[in-house]
């Protein structure tokens, strides 16, 4: 016997349906509503695909840069320098393009008007940012130009005119960071880096030097402490024979007799012997 459904649970059935197309519409078109704030508009649609493309961005970023970076490390004579270069390179065009992108889809911009805002903008920062405008050109310029590479090995003045000696550990859109041999990470302005005198110790060349500052009592015999320091330089593994480990007496500190055992390694990539 075939059952028969009555005609008001149909009915029922029918307008639940009705109501919830109905719920659909109205919830899709306050999702859809455009809003103007000031000469933009806006809807949220519009603003959580926009957040999407930016995230999508960040990780097509990431997933390319991880590509790139397992294709160079297998190839050995790839320097080190211009791999991390076309890795900066290839994270801030992803990343500029998604920007760019994501503010299109969110705001319904126009580039052409972006560009022209863009250059509105760039008086105020030759007026206001001009230091971290100039940081940002000089890490353009320290990534193309390469006169300061990273795993090279560098001398500049640091604050109240002391020398910071270090190994270059990253290249930031900003800053630059130098790991001194005591793993102190000094951060410094990319524009110091282009503007200020420096030694490279390591520019085009595989071997570096690598300073090791040393105190003493003041009552030490300066002989047997430069023949100490000399033998505990001996069989140290990257360790160049030419030229032939130093010792330097820098000058009398507070409380010691300052020297510098001064070493020179085979390996550009290594900040500690």
């Amino acid at each position: 016997m075939l059952a028969v459904c009555p005609r008001p649970l149909l009915l029922n059935l029918y307008l639940l349906l009705q109501d919830g197309e109905g719920v659909f519409r109205r919830t899709w078109g306050y999702v859809n509503h455009k809003f103007k704030v000031g000469n933009f508009e806006i809807s949220l649609a519009n603003l959580v695909i926009g957040i999407v493309v930016m995230m999508l961005a960040l990780i097509i970023s990431r997933s390319l840069r991880s590509l790139v970076e397992r294709r160079m490390a297998a190839r050995s004579n790839v320097d080190p320098g211009i791999q991390y270069t076309i890795l900066r390179l290839t994270h801030y065009l992803v990343i500029t393009l998604g920007i760019l992108f994501s503010l299109k889809t969110a705001f319904n911009l126009d580039l052409t008007a972006l560009a022209v805002v863009f250059t509105a903008l760039s008086v105020g920062i030759g007026f206001g940012l001009q230091f971290i405008a100039g940081d940002i050109a000089s890490g353009f310029i320290l990534l193309f130009e390469r006169p300061v590479r990273i795993g090279d090995f560098i001398t500049i003045k640091g604050p109240d005119s002391m020398l910071i000696e270090g190994r270059v550990h990253s290249i930031n859109l900003r800053t630059t960071i130098v790991m001194t041999n005591d793993h102190i990470a000094a951060i410094v302005p990319n524009s110091k880096l282009v503007n200020q005198n420096l030694l490279n110790w390591s520019y085009h060349e595989r071997r570096s030097r690598i300073s090791i500052p040393v105190g003493v009592a003041y009552d030490s015999d300066v002989e047997l402490v430069t023949r100490t320091l000399l033998l505990a330089a001996e069989g140290i593994r990257h360790v160049v024979e030419k030229p032939k480990p130093s010792v330097q007496f820098l000058g009398f500190g507070d409380y010691s007799l300052d020297f510098r055992l001064l070493v020179w390694t085979s390996r550009r990539s290594v900040s500690t012997i």
